[in-house]
């Protein structure tokens, strides 16, 4: 068995310091970055949802990311709208699925409502929405999308008599320079890759329409089905993978880049020494 298992990673804005943790763990490490994030230019959508929110419109309004959330309040302040929107939000049920649209809103003074627990999936945000909340039914409610749709928490949120209203503000691209993944992928599909790392839901689909892109994503399942290990972050990268119909061997827990790679490599390597010590498994 190899001794320095080699592991592709997927992770765009901190790809050295992904790489740099695997050799940590005594693995060798592919950086394939693979998305990069987009403001959408001129939104209508986010303006008129701003709008409306300084309306009166949304008695909750739910923020599902630091990011978007900070483009958010760059949108309104390209339109003069900040203060407006300030005012208005501190006057509606604030829900946030994590710390970090915690963190961007301490930092304009603003307080929520409600915040998801740990692992801070749309699924905790729900329950505590559930327990917590003013009630939904009959209510407008504006959601601040991160990248794509999350439909499922659309649907619950539906479920339970809301009327959802998406805010999209930034939207997941390929790298300007795709060729490292496209490289990677390549690397792959001849089966010289021992695992994949994703850090992110986004990355799965971006990953996706590469390898179909290159015609290799038949040769990269098949990788898959002979052994790659494939690692995820947390619940909401993983619930992407399995809808997508990856196994998923190792999730870090905590969602940290470190667990995640001391996970990855420890997985690759209980399985090699089974397969050492039985040869015929």
């Amino acid at each position: 068995m190899r001794s320095e298992p080699l592991f592709c990673s997927f992770e765009s804005r901190r790809s050295e310091e992904m790489c740099s943790l695997l050799e940590r763990q005594g693995a060798r490490a592919i950086a394939a970055p693979s998305m990069r994030e987009v403001p959408i230019e001129n939104n209508p959508q986010a303006l008129t949802a701003i709008q409306q929110i300084i309306a009166g419109r949304f008695p909750i309004v739910i923020l599902m990311t630091g990011v978007g959330t900070e483009a958010l309040f760059e949108v309104a302040r390209s339109h003069d709208l900040f203060d407006r929107l300030h005012t208005a939000l501190s006057q509606v049920f604030l829900a946030i699925r994590g710390p970090k649209p915690a963190a961007v809103l301490g930092k304009v003074g603003l307080r929520y409502s409600l915040k998801a627990p740990e692992p801070n999936t749309w699924r905790e945000l729900l329950q505590a929405l559930d327990t917590d909340g003013p009630g939904l039914a009959g209510k407008d409610v504006a959601v601040q999308e991160y990248g794509l749709p999350n439909q499922r928490l659309y649907s619950a949120l539906q479920d339970r008599g809301a009327q959802v209203v998406p805010v999209p503000v930034y939207r997941w691209a390929f790298p300007e320079d795709p060729e490292p993944l496209y490289a990677a992928l390549r690397t792959i599909a001849a089966g010289e890759v021992d695992g994949m790392l994703f850090t992110s839901a986004n990355q799965v689909s971006n990953v996706l329409q590469a390898a179909v892109q290159l015609g290799l994503e038949r040769q990269i399942r098949e990788a898959v089905d002979r052994g790659m290990v494939i690692a995820s972050i947390g619940p909401t990268c993983t619930e992407a993978l399995v809808d997508q119909g990856f196994p998923v061997h190792a999730e870090a827990s905590p969602p940290k880049m470190g667990q995640l790679a001391r996970s990855a490599v420890d997985f690759w390597r209980q399985q090699n020494s089974t397969a050492v010590e039985n040869p015929s498994a």
